[in-house]
């Protein structure tokens, strides 16, 4: 049964979370802080965390760092729940590590929406891995049981959603994919305003692939319609 380890100062809120989760199916665990957050998040190994970014002492952002920096943490998703609805800092979520926002007031419908995405995408093997198939073409070879994208004989290690990114780009690699088809498959749903969380998370995959790629440019940008994979 998966695990979802909710941090939110708001009891009211963190009570209403817990009990939605477990109706769907999921343990819920709770704490009103960030300090007692991060602890539960390094003893309990939860499959999920939904942290909100405004608490008192700790702030989300420095919680969500802490969870990116720890190794017994730092593969965990990340649901940030935020009254900041500005492009900053949502940007600054992203870079951190957060894998998806959601912005107060929401849905409680929404919330289990991008919950069970988050999970399928995340704590679901690859087919490909199953049988240990390597997907190759050119110079570029994945590895899906390890999330890792290797280029002659350098290897880059990528996060869970870094690595569906660009598995779905190298499928159709010489062909441009576009932000929507990314936000569909990739996250399950595809807000017009959630363009920038597409751009982040390219910024970041372009820099993995730059440390192993000898200089090679691989991502293409396609301005006004998504990005293509050169192969």
């Amino acid at each position: 049964m998966n695990k979802i380890l909710i941090i939110e100062d708001d009891s009211a809120i963190n009570d209403l979370i817990k009990i939605n989760m477990e109706l769907i199916g999921y343990t819920a665990i709770q704490a009103l802080d960030g300090i007692k957050g991060f602890a539960l998040a390094k003893q309990e190994n939860p499959n999920l965390v939904i942290l909100d970014v405004m608490m008192p002492d700790v702030d989300g952002y420095t919680v969500a760092q802490r969870i990116r920096q720890n190794p017994q943490t730092k593969d965990v998703p990340i649901l940030m729940l935020t009254a900041l609805s500005q492009l900053k800092d949502k940007v600054k979520g992203f870079d951190i590590g957060v894998d998806d926002y959601l912005c107060k007031p929401f849905e409680m419908e929404e919330l289990k929406v991008r919950v069970r995405a988050l999970l399928k995408r995340t704590h679901q093997i690859p087919e490909s891995s199953a049988t240990k198939e390597l997907l190759t073409a050119g110079d570029i070879t994945l590895l899906p049981e390890t999330y890792s994208v290797k280029i002659k004989e350098k290897t880059a290690k990528l996060t869970p959603i870094e690595f569906d990114i660009f598995n779905l780009l190298f499928q159709n690699h010489g062909n441009m994919v576009s932000s929507a088809k990314l936000l569909n498959d990739i996250w399950g749903y595809s807000p017009d305003d959630e363009i920038e969380t597409i751009r982040v998370h390219i910024r970041h995959l372009r820099s993995k692939i730059a440390k192993i790629s000898d200089g090679k440019k691989y991502i293409e940008t396609i301005y006004g319609g998504g990005y293509k994979l050169n192969i």
